[in-house]
């Protein structure tokens, strides 16, 4: 047996020939995977049916390792030391997993099988020597869904909208696989224009924002180089957080609810979700500790640096002048979580409208643009390894990480199995708490990412619940568009 895993590895690792042209590997390509980091995603599709697996080899063979190279190559070191993108012959029988439990159980026992399973992937590190994604078939009924697909993708293959969009290059429309997939429209606010060739801009705006960039950039430095959280009910503060066992937790809220909400409120679904999270969190942390209600706890938001309007095929998005081309684009915003006074426990909304003021002001600002020019900056005179390990940092000072990624409003189906529901976590963060959140078919799944032992993740989420209920039933006391 050991003989004929050393030759797949071998298979896997055979080259084609030399003088094939590689692609270099993404600056943030290269810290996700490094000595310091090792950051995944798990992207999980709830079925409604039981699994068959017989359609499997076909479909990854034909459909999903087409969508780009990357899922066909590993990353090696050129003569000069850069790491570069390497094809290689894939071994797709390496990269499917079909875990066996035990027959007959209950499907709370299936849940528990179901959960540790995912928490031993999550912390499971790949082989360098094969591509840097692989699938789980898990066949076993839970409480949510008839089968489970785990997909578990290396970050340096990608940021989360390249590989939703790869995702969703596998599946198709539930009712009619003929008609494309429909999202909701995205709209990005752009900073203000500071150039003076530019007439229609108000000094007052380029003053704000530049006042907003310089505070911003400046705390970002400070937070990710000196100021570290405090230790409390969510922040851990174990320098080996990344490699402890995690439990993923899920919520679901309607999404009609969410922008009934919204529209009485006079702010954006974000503003909503965030106050929620950010009230819940503090529920949570009051509950356990009651002393650690304004422990300083900051939440790094990651944003989408694109400015588009929707999803981009692959095919587009791998074009070398696509607008929206294929890797790594994102940045990220240090964001306060509110303290919770008295004041604020009788009155959740103050948390909306705060991080609303906080979301709008940070989007004024630069600071994120100027921080990934340092990271560039880093890069270039202390190599990539000593970026990676000043983004662990970042991470580490940092109690939580937020992000979000917009999904269809069909019901989807892959290969003729209709998926129920889908969420994802990013894993490997040196944090103990990471929270995502992704739309489909009119629901707003949540995940919540906790360490285990250490975060009751129940009672996060029975906090999170209780903030939702809290925040709507607050807003149905007033006025549409008056706080």
């Amino acid at each position: 047996m050991e003989g004929e895993a050393q030759e797949h590895e071998a298979m896997e690792f055979k080259e084609e020939e030399e003088e094939e042209v590689t692609e270099p590997v993404s600056p943030t390509g290269q810290y996700f995977n490094s000595s310091v980091l090792s950051i995944c995603v798990l992207a999980v599709l709830e079925s409604e049916v039981p699994i068959d697996d017989s359609l499997t080899m076909p479909l990854l063979k034909d459909v999903f390792l087409p969508i780009n190279p990357r899922f066909s190559s590993i990353m090696v070191n050129d003569k000069n030391g850069e790491k570069q993108w390497k094809r290689v012959e894939v071994q797709l029988q390496n990269h499917v997993n079909i875990p066996i439990f035990p027959i007959g159980l209950s499907t709370t026992s299936y849940d528990n099988y179901f959960n540790d399973y995912i928490s031993r992937i999550a912390r499971k590190q790949f082989p360098q020597s094969q591509p840097l994604w692989e699938i789980h078939l898990v066949k076993y009924p839970t409480s949510k869904a008839a089968g489970n697909i785990i997909f578990k993708l290396h970050h340096a293959l990608g940021d989360g909208f390249s590989l939703m969009g790869a995702l969703l290059s596998c599946l198709q429309r539930a009712d009619n696989p003929s008609l494309s997939l429909t999202f909701p429209s995205l709209q990005f606010p752009s900073n203000p224009d500071c150039s003076f060739s530019k007439l229609n801009i108000t000094v007052p705006k380029c003053i704000g924002s530049i006042f907003n960039t310089i505070s911003d950039f400046g705390w970002s430095l400070l937070k990710s180089s000196f100021v570290e959280d405090s230790r409390s009910p969510i922040r851990s503060g174990d320098e080996e957080v990344q490699f402890k066992p995690i439990v993923i937790s899920t919520i679901t809220f309607s999404l009609d609810h969410i922008k009934q909400i919204k529209s009485r409120l006079g702010v954006t679904i974000n503003d909503v979700i965030t106050g929620i999270i950010f009230y819940g969190t503090r529920l949570y942390m009051q509950n356990v500790d009651d002393k650690s209600t304004n422990a300083r706890s900051t939440a790094l938001v990651l944003l989408n640096t694109r400015v588009i309007s929707g999803y981009r095929s692959v095919k587009e998005m791998v074009k070398p002048d696509a607008e929206s081309p294929w890797g790594n684009q994102f940045g990220f915003l240090h964001v306060s979580v509110p303290e919770l006074t008295d004041s604020r426990f009788s009155k959740p909304l103050e948390c909306v409208t705060i991080a609303q003021e906080i979301i709008q002001r940070k989007r004024s600002s630069l600071a994120v643009n100027l921080t990934g020019r340092l990271l560039e900056v880093l890069r270039k005179f202390r190599g990539p390894e000593a970026t990676a390990k000043y983004i662990k940092q970042t991470l580490f000072n940092s109690s939580m990480t937020i992000s979000n990624i917009i999904g269809p409003v069909d019901k989807m189906a892959l290969a003729n199995h209709p998926i129920k529901g889908l969420y994802f976590m990013v894993v490997g963060v040196p944090q103990s708490l990471t929270i995502t959140m992704v739309s489909y078919a009119g629901k707003l799944r949540v995940a919540v990412g906790t360490e285990k032992g250490f975060m009751d993740s129940q009672k996060f989420k029975s906090c999170m619940e209780t903030a939702f209920e809290m925040v709507s039933k607050s807003s149905c006391e007033i006025p549409s568009g008056i706080i």
